[in-house]
């Protein structure tokens, strides 16, 4: 079976996972028998693409982009998408959402995962948002629909941290955890502690591509106020609302 992917949000996360499919094709195939094809790609910069008889050619969308170009300028690309439009035209199996992360209201990413898990296409999700504030909602939908609503890149990136807990370690009690959860603050506050001033940090970690253009999300402390009520949440059975945690960010130090 040929897996139909839709990708929403097309910035650094989803240019990366999409350089990542092109590279593990053959592998992901050879290992997993995991062959795929993606039905569209909409982002709120830049537009969109639906491939519903087709699919989109990745290597030449990012070379499009490499040279400046937004996907409106793939052909058949347009700005007249959105993207729970993207969801019911495009019919893929898997959505993966990596739009922006709103810790208030968690939307529209907790709409782009209901709609599709509706619809009865899997979810796999780098959005915090959703995972935070509506994942025993967005679980009972994927349950009683018959697919997965997935959100391991949400802490940790990559690192298992979930996956290990709920599978591995199924079966213990967890009482706790501790460590670093947000890299970007983490680099800020090492350079600081080398003479550097907060500003002069900030900026450098920009330059990195460690903080987005906009790093509220990281100085202010949502990034790791949502990644640890994901992670008190799923390892704990933690019940409470994201606004009970206390947050205190550095961009005051």
């Amino acid at each position: 079976m040929k897996w139909r992917l839709a990708l929403l949000g097309f910035g650094n996360v989803g240019q990366g996972l999409a350089r990542l499919l092109l590279d593990k094709r053959d592998e992901l195939n050879r290992k997993y028998a995991f062959e795929f094809a993606v039905a569209g790609i909409y982002d709120i910069n830049m537009g969109g693409v639906c491939a519903a008889d087709s699919e989109v050619d990745l290597e030449k969308l990012l070379e499009i982009i490499e040279s400046g170009g937004n996907i409106v300028d793939y052909p058949g690309g347009t700005n007249d998408l959105n993207a729970l439009g993207l969801i019911e035209m495009c019919g893929p199996d898997i959505l993966v959402e990596m739009t922006y992360t709103d810790f208030e209201t968690g939307q529209p990413a907790v709409s782009h995962c209901r709609q599709a898990l509706e619809s009865g296409i899997h979810v796999v999700t780098s959005n915090k948002g959703p995972a935070a504030l509506a994942k025993k909602e967005l679980w009972k939908l994927a349950s009683e629909h018959e697919v997965q609503f997935r959100f391991e890149g949400t802490v940790m990136s990559g690192t298992p941290a979930i996956n290990l807990a709920t599978g591995c370690l199924a079966g213990t009690t967890i009482h706790g955890f501790k460590g670093i959860l947000n890299g970007t603050t983490n680099f800020i506050l090492t350079k600081m502690e080398g003479g550097m001033t907060y500003e002069a940090a900030l900026e450098e970690a920009q330059q990195l591509g460690y903080a987005e253009a906009d790093p509220t999300g990281d100085v202010e402390g949502w990034d790791a106020l949502g990644k640890g009520v994901i992670l008190a949440g799923t390892l704990m059975d933690a019940e409470f609302n994201i606004n009970e945690v206390p947050r205190q960010g550095i961009s005051h130090l």
